[in-house]
Protein backbone atom coordinates (compact mmCIF):
# COMPACT_ATOMS: atom_id res chain seq x y z
CA UNK A 1 0.00 0.00 0.00
CA UNK A 2 1.22 3.36 -0.65
CA UNK A 3 1.98 5.75 2.44
CA UNK A 4 0.29 9.23 1.87
CA UNK A 5 2.79 10.57 4.85
CA UNK A 6 3.93 13.29 3.25
CA UNK A 7 7.85 13.33 2.99
CA UNK A 8 9.86 15.93 4.53
CA UNK A 9 12.21 18.48 2.07
CA UNK A 10 15.45 20.01 2.81
CA UNK A 11 16.30 23.22 2.33
CA UNK A 12 19.01 22.06 0.43
CA UNK A 13 17.24 19.79 -1.80
CA UNK A 14 16.07 22.80 -4.19
CA UNK A 15 17.89 23.35 -6.57
CA UNK A 16 21.48 26.03 -5.67
CA UNK A 17 22.24 27.29 -8.81
CA UNK A 18 18.59 27.84 -10.37
CA UNK A 19 16.28 28.12 -7.24
CA UNK A 20 18.56 29.17 -3.92
CA UNK A 21 20.92 31.48 -5.10
CA UNK A 22 18.59 33.42 -7.51
CA UNK A 23 15.56 33.62 -5.82
CA UNK A 24 16.01 33.35 -1.94
CA UNK A 25 19.50 34.02 -0.83
CA UNK A 26 19.42 37.46 -2.39
CA UNK A 27 16.54 38.08 -0.24
CA UNK A 28 18.64 37.60 2.93
CA UNK A 29 21.47 40.55 4.61
CA UNK A 30 24.83 39.29 3.80
CA UNK A 31 25.84 39.06 7.41
CA UNK A 32 22.55 36.26 7.90
CA UNK A 33 23.98 34.85 5.23
CA UNK A 34 27.70 34.41 6.74
CA UNK A 35 26.46 33.26 9.48
CA UNK A 36 24.71 30.07 7.62
CA UNK A 37 27.91 28.82 6.60
CA UNK A 38 28.65 27.44 10.56
CA UNK A 39 25.61 25.34 10.55
CA UNK A 40 27.14 23.12 7.98
CA UNK A 41 29.67 21.83 5.26
CA UNK A 42 26.85 21.84 2.37
CA UNK A 43 25.34 25.36 3.79
CA UNK A 44 29.14 26.20 3.51
CA UNK A 45 29.04 25.36 0.02
CA UNK A 46 26.14 27.12 -1.02
CA UNK A 47 26.56 30.55 0.66
CA UNK A 48 30.22 29.98 -1.30
CA UNK A 49 28.37 29.42 -4.41
CA UNK A 50 26.48 32.23 -3.72
CA UNK A 51 29.25 34.94 -3.00
CA UNK A 52 30.71 33.77 -6.04
CA UNK A 53 27.96 34.74 -7.93
CA UNK A 54 26.58 38.01 -6.19
CA UNK A 55 25.63 41.15 -8.08
CA UNK A 56 26.28 43.48 -5.42
CA UNK A 57 28.22 43.44 -2.39
CA UNK A 58 28.35 46.42 0.12
CA UNK A 59 30.10 46.34 3.11
CA UNK A 60 28.06 47.96 5.39
CA UNK A 61 26.03 45.39 5.60
CA UNK A 62 28.47 42.68 7.45
CA UNK A 63 28.82 45.80 10.02
CA UNK A 64 30.39 48.71 10.86
CA UNK A 65 33.81 47.14 10.28
CA UNK A 66 34.66 44.46 7.80
CA UNK A 67 38.04 42.41 9.02
CA UNK A 68 40.96 42.54 6.00
CA UNK A 69 40.90 39.04 5.80
CA UNK A 70 37.38 38.45 5.67
CA UNK A 71 36.98 41.16 2.46
CA UNK A 72 39.52 38.97 0.72
CA UNK A 73 37.89 35.39 1.06
CA UNK A 74 34.41 36.87 0.51
CA UNK A 75 35.45 38.23 -3.04
CA UNK A 76 37.79 35.73 -4.15
CA UNK A 77 35.60 33.68 -6.68
CA UNK A 78 33.97 36.49 -7.31
CA UNK A 79 33.81 37.49 -11.09
CA UNK A 80 30.00 38.90 -11.98
CA UNK A 81 30.31 41.66 -9.75
CA UNK A 82 27.61 45.24 -11.19
CA UNK A 83 27.97 47.53 -7.46
CA UNK A 84 30.79 47.40 -5.04
CA UNK A 85 30.58 49.81 -2.35
CA UNK A 86 33.83 49.67 0.07
CA UNK A 87 33.41 52.98 2.52
CA UNK A 88 33.60 50.59 5.86
CA UNK A 89 36.41 49.55 4.62
CA UNK A 90 38.00 52.94 4.42
CA UNK A 91 40.54 52.25 7.36
CA UNK A 92 42.65 49.62 5.87
CA UNK A 93 41.51 48.87 2.43
CA UNK A 94 45.20 49.40 0.21
CA UNK A 95 45.29 48.47 -3.85
CA UNK A 96 46.46 45.30 -2.67
CA UNK A 97 42.90 44.04 -1.21
CA UNK A 98 41.28 46.10 -3.82
CA UNK A 99 43.30 45.51 -7.39
CA UNK A 100 42.22 41.32 -7.83
CA UNK A 101 38.57 42.63 -6.87
CA UNK A 102 38.63 45.19 -9.93
CA UNK A 103 40.85 42.81 -12.35
CA UNK A 104 38.72 40.19 -12.29
CA UNK A 105 35.15 41.86 -12.14
CA UNK A 106 34.59 43.55 -15.59
CA UNK A 107 30.84 44.36 -15.36
CA UNK A 108 31.17 46.73 -12.30
CA UNK A 109 28.99 49.92 -13.32
CA UNK A 110 28.67 51.37 -9.72
CA UNK A 111 31.69 52.15 -7.28
CA UNK A 112 31.88 53.51 -4.07
CA UNK A 113 34.97 54.17 -2.06
CA UNK A 114 34.23 57.29 -0.16
CA UNK A 115 37.07 58.07 2.41
CA UNK A 116 39.43 55.10 1.27
CA UNK A 117 42.42 57.48 1.74
CA UNK A 118 44.94 54.26 1.63
CA UNK A 119 44.13 53.84 -1.98
CA UNK A 120 46.70 55.66 -4.79
CA UNK A 121 46.03 56.49 -7.99
CA UNK A 122 46.67 52.99 -9.24
CA UNK A 123 43.19 51.93 -8.02
CA UNK A 124 41.47 54.42 -10.18
CA UNK A 125 43.47 53.32 -13.27
CA UNK A 126 43.01 49.95 -12.58
CA UNK A 127 39.18 50.83 -12.26
CA UNK A 128 39.22 52.86 -15.49
CA UNK A 129 40.86 49.78 -17.93
CA UNK A 130 38.15 47.30 -16.11
CA UNK A 131 35.32 48.59 -16.02
CA UNK A 132 34.36 50.39 -19.37
CA UNK A 133 30.67 50.47 -18.10
CA UNK A 134 30.84 52.08 -15.40
CA UNK A 135 28.39 55.06 -14.67
CA UNK A 136 28.77 55.90 -10.97
CA UNK A 137 31.79 56.18 -8.41
CA UNK A 138 32.38 57.96 -5.51
CA UNK A 139 35.70 59.01 -4.50
CA UNK A 140 34.68 61.64 -1.97
CA UNK A 141 38.05 62.44 0.45
CA UNK A 142 40.17 60.81 -1.97
CA UNK A 143 42.62 62.89 -1.96
CA UNK A 144 44.91 60.31 -3.75
CA UNK A 145 43.00 61.48 -7.15
CA UNK A 146 45.73 63.40 -8.66
CA UNK A 147 44.97 64.74 -12.67
CA UNK A 148 46.38 61.77 -14.56
CA UNK A 149 44.41 59.10 -12.90
CA UNK A 150 41.56 60.93 -14.04
CA UNK A 151 42.30 62.04 -17.40
CA UNK A 152 42.90 57.81 -17.61
CA UNK A 153 38.80 57.61 -16.03
CA UNK A 154 38.02 59.84 -18.28
CA UNK A 155 39.38 58.14 -21.36
CA UNK A 156 37.96 54.53 -20.63
CA UNK A 157 34.64 55.17 -19.47
CA UNK A 158 32.81 57.76 -20.87
CA UNK A 159 29.49 56.09 -19.87
CA UNK A 160 29.65 57.79 -16.46
CA UNK A 161 26.94 59.19 -14.83
CA UNK A 162 27.47 60.90 -11.75
CA UNK A 163 31.06 61.42 -10.49
CA UNK A 164 31.82 62.17 -6.59
CA UNK A 165 35.17 64.40 -6.61
CA UNK A 166 34.34 66.09 -2.81
CA UNK A 167 37.90 67.16 -1.69
CA UNK A 168 39.59 65.95 -4.28
CA UNK A 169 41.76 68.98 -3.54
CA UNK A 170 44.87 67.88 -6.15
CA UNK A 171 42.23 68.48 -8.94
CA UNK A 172 42.33 71.63 -10.75
CA UNK A 173 40.12 73.38 -13.70
CA UNK A 174 42.38 71.73 -16.40
CA UNK A 175 41.40 68.35 -15.12
CA UNK A 176 38.07 68.82 -14.27
CA UNK A 177 37.24 70.04 -17.86
CA UNK A 178 38.94 67.11 -19.84
CA UNK A 179 36.25 64.65 -17.48
CA UNK A 180 33.62 67.30 -18.86
CA UNK A 181 34.75 66.93 -22.51
CA UNK A 182 35.35 63.02 -22.78
CA UNK A 183 32.13 61.83 -20.06
CA UNK A 184 29.23 64.03 -21.56
CA UNK A 185 26.57 61.72 -20.42
CA UNK A 186 27.45 63.37 -16.62
CA UNK A 187 24.07 63.96 -14.79
CA UNK A 188 25.67 64.54 -11.21
CA UNK A 189 28.87 65.58 -10.12
CA UNK A 190 30.19 66.96 -6.62
CA UNK A 191 33.58 69.17 -6.80
CA UNK A 192 32.71 70.24 -3.32
CA UNK A 193 35.64 71.55 -1.27
CA UNK A 194 38.10 72.31 -3.56
CA UNK A 195 39.12 75.75 -3.99
CA UNK A 196 41.09 74.97 -7.09
CA UNK A 197 37.76 74.77 -8.74
CA UNK A 198 37.40 77.75 -10.93
CA UNK A 199 35.23 79.55 -13.56
CA UNK A 200 36.95 77.65 -16.01
CA UNK A 201 36.11 74.27 -15.24
CA UNK A 202 32.28 75.12 -13.86
CA UNK A 203 32.16 76.59 -17.53
CA UNK A 204 33.10 73.68 -19.43
CA UNK A 205 31.06 71.51 -17.56
CA UNK A 206 27.78 73.66 -18.61
CA UNK A 207 28.92 73.56 -22.15
CA UNK A 208 30.25 69.75 -22.56
CA UNK A 209 27.35 68.23 -20.03
CA UNK A 210 24.00 68.74 -21.46
CA UNK A 211 22.11 66.54 -19.16
CA UNK A 212 23.88 67.90 -15.90
CA UNK A 213 20.74 67.75 -12.99
CA UNK A 214 23.19 67.97 -10.09
CA UNK A 215 26.41 69.82 -9.22
CA UNK A 216 27.93 70.69 -5.61
CA UNK A 217 30.46 73.45 -5.85
CA UNK A 218 29.90 74.13 -2.10
CA UNK A 219 33.13 75.71 -1.02
CA UNK A 220 34.67 76.32 -4.35
CA UNK A 221 35.90 79.89 -3.64
CA UNK A 222 37.49 80.74 -6.76
CA UNK A 223 33.80 79.98 -8.43
CA UNK A 224 32.11 83.45 -9.11
CA UNK A 225 28.82 84.49 -11.17
CA UNK A 226 30.15 84.58 -14.96
CA UNK A 227 30.25 80.85 -14.68
CA UNK A 228 26.70 80.03 -12.77
CA UNK A 229 24.94 82.20 -15.57
CA UNK A 230 26.30 80.04 -18.29
CA UNK A 231 25.69 77.30 -15.94
CA UNK A 232 21.98 78.53 -16.16
CA UNK A 233 22.43 79.10 -20.17
CA UNK A 234 23.52 75.71 -20.88
CA UNK A 235 22.15 73.02 -18.56
CA UNK A 236 18.31 73.29 -18.83
CA UNK A 237 17.85 69.97 -17.18
CA UNK A 238 19.79 71.25 -13.99
CA UNK A 239 17.49 70.08 -10.90
CA UNK A 240 19.84 71.21 -8.33
CA UNK A 241 23.11 73.75 -7.08
CA UNK A 242 25.29 73.65 -4.12
CA UNK A 243 26.89 76.81 -3.58
CA UNK A 244 27.44 77.49 0.00
CA UNK A 245 30.53 79.28 0.94
CA UNK A 246 31.22 80.24 -2.34
CA UNK A 247 31.61 83.82 -1.37
CA UNK A 248 31.87 85.16 -4.83
CA UNK A 249 28.10 83.78 -6.12
CA UNK A 250 25.62 86.40 -5.68
CA UNK A 251 22.05 86.23 -6.31
CA UNK A 252 22.23 88.60 -9.04
CA UNK A 253 23.11 84.81 -10.92
CA UNK A 254 21.31 82.77 -8.88
CA UNK A 255 17.94 84.16 -9.26
CA UNK A 256 17.73 83.42 -12.88
CA UNK A 257 18.27 79.31 -11.35
CA UNK A 258 15.83 80.32 -8.20
CA UNK A 259 13.21 81.36 -10.92
CA UNK A 260 13.12 77.95 -13.07
CA UNK A 261 12.43 75.76 -9.70
CA UNK A 262 16.18 74.70 -9.35
CA UNK A 263 16.80 74.01 -6.23
CA UNK A 264 19.66 75.79 -3.85
CA UNK A 265 21.21 75.47 -0.55
CA UNK A 266 21.64 79.60 -0.20
CA UNK A 267 18.12 81.75 0.69
CA UNK A 268 17.42 84.47 -0.83
CA UNK A 269 19.47 87.82 0.39
CA UNK A 270 15.58 88.52 2.07
CA UNK A 271 15.05 85.41 3.73
CA UNK A 272 18.68 85.28 5.13
CA UNK A 273 18.18 89.04 6.65
CA UNK A 274 14.55 87.71 8.24
CA UNK A 275 16.19 84.76 9.57
CA UNK A 276 19.18 87.01 11.04
CA UNK A 277 16.40 89.12 12.27
CA UNK A 278 14.46 85.92 14.35
CA UNK A 279 17.77 84.81 15.47
CA UNK A 280 18.57 88.45 17.06
CA UNK A 281 15.06 89.32 18.26
CA UNK A 282 13.19 86.15 18.77
CA UNK A 283 10.62 86.65 16.15
CA UNK A 284 10.38 87.90 12.43
CA UNK A 285 8.01 90.59 11.30
CA UNK A 286 5.31 89.79 8.66
CA UNK A 287 6.53 90.54 4.95
CA UNK A 288 5.17 89.48 1.80
CA UNK A 289 8.32 87.47 0.41
CA UNK A 290 5.59 87.10 -3.20
CA UNK A 291 5.94 91.20 -3.87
Amino acid sequence: MMSLTPSRGCLLDLPWEDILVPHILCHLPLQQLLSLQRVSKSFQSLIQLYLANMRCFDSSQIGPAIPRAAFVNLLKDNEVLQQLALQNCSDWLTDRELLPVIGQNHHLHQIQLKGCAQLSRHALVAISLSCPNLRRLSLAHCEWVDSLSLRSLADHCKALEAVDLTACRQLKDEAICYLAQKCSRLKSLSLAVNANVGDVAVEEIAKCCPELEHLDLTGCLRVKNDSIRVLAEYCPKLRSLKVKHCHNVAESSLSILRSRGVELDVEPPLQRALVLLQDVVGFAPFINLQI
